[in-house]
């Protein structure tokens, strides 16, 4: 196959091979228990970093954003914020009506929120999403009814590898009215998953040949990896093309078990245009694995069309050869 000129490339070292799964869908995303972070930030002003954007929904002040929207698929964690003094009082009244002895902060965090009668608390918030550590986009619901999912993203018992799929577009930067002197771009999801990592892990199917201990750890490399890319914001049709893979198609974690037992190391992880592109836009994603003892490399792909909102699969997991021609 040819392979164009343009190309993601992820260099690694850990260990795959070609084991196909013929599941798309690891329904491992388990609504797990997680974090929910609610702070206030300095006032402030900031100049827009680029255009201009009106207010969302679920950010303080009602309205629609406009702009050029992007495609994204992105991996992080959702936290809810106080746009204004008014709504962290507020909250505050709503907290005091409840009976929350003995619970943590996050655990009335998530007792308030999850109340049908505070349902207005939750569309008033400001929902923020940091992706490494970093924030990212204010997120709000496409569909109101979807407010429930920014609920259990607030989870009462949080965990260090929490995590939150959100896929939706990306739209303008957001005023510095609507999120407290924030300003990120506005991201309008469709889908929002919320999991662990080490859930969706145990929900992937294990190699007969691989131990549950070895693929764990095979697994949670390969999917820390992903994650890592330099700017995989999920904004990219690369990168929604492997989160997508990372969280939906268990035969690449698979293939890095079987490589480990191989003695082989995953070495590099390329996404390219497809040969058999055409009205669609088809990516094929490439894992290089390298014998540790003869460096001898082979490669596999798949093949993932991310034209529209939701990507999905082309070809499962398969050999790939160089074209020398």
């Amino acid at each position: 196959m040819e392979q164009p000129e343009s190309s993601e490339s992820l260099e690694v070292m850990s260990t795959p091979a070609t084991t196909e799964s013929p599941s798309v869908a690891a329904e491992g995303l388990a609504h797990a228990r997680g974090q929910g972070s609610l702070q206030r930030r300095p006032g402030g002003t900031v100049s827009p970093q680029a255009g201009a954007a009106n207010s969302c929904p679920t950010c303080g002040n009602g309205g629609n954003s406009t702009g050029p929207a992007t495609l994204v698929y992105a991996i992080g964690r959702v936290d809810p914020r106080f746009p204004t003094l008014c709504v962290e009082k507020e909250f505050a009244q709503a907290t005091g009506r409840d009976s929350t002895s003995g619970l943590t902060d996050r655990q009335t965090l998530h007792a308030v929120l999850s109340k049908p009668e505070n349902r207005y608390l939750v569309r008033q918030l400001c929902w923020v999403m940091s992706i490494g550590g970093l924030e990212t986009y204010i997120i709000y619901p496409r569909d109101p009814v979807d407010l429930g999912l920014l609920v259990e993203a607030v989870r009462p018992e949080p965990g260090p590898l929490d995590l939150d799929v959100v896929i939706g577009t990306r739209g303008p930067i957001a005023p510095p009215e609507m999120c407290n002197g924030l300003m990120l771009p506005l991201v309008a999801f469709d889908q929002l998953y919320s999991f662990d990592r080490d859930s969706l892990i145990k929900a992937i199917p294990r190699p007969e040949k691989t131990t549950a201990k070895e693929f764990a750890a095979a697994a949670a490399e390969l999917f820390d990896r992903v994650l890592q890319v330099a700017d995989n914001a999920g904004a990219t049709d690369e990168h929604r093309a492997l989160n997508y893979l990372a969280v939906r198609y268990p035969a690449i974690y698979s293939a890095v078990a079987d490589a480990f037992g191989r003695n082989a190391a995953l070495t590099a992880v390329d996404v390219r245009p497809s040969p058999v592109n055409g009205a669609r836009n088809v990516l094929d994603v490439i894992f290089s694995f390298t014998n540790r003892a003869t460096d001898v490399v082979e490669k596999s792909f798949v093949r993932v069309d991310v034209t529209e909102q939701f990507p999905y699969l082309v070809t499962k997991m398969s050999p790939y050869y160089d074209r020398s021609f």
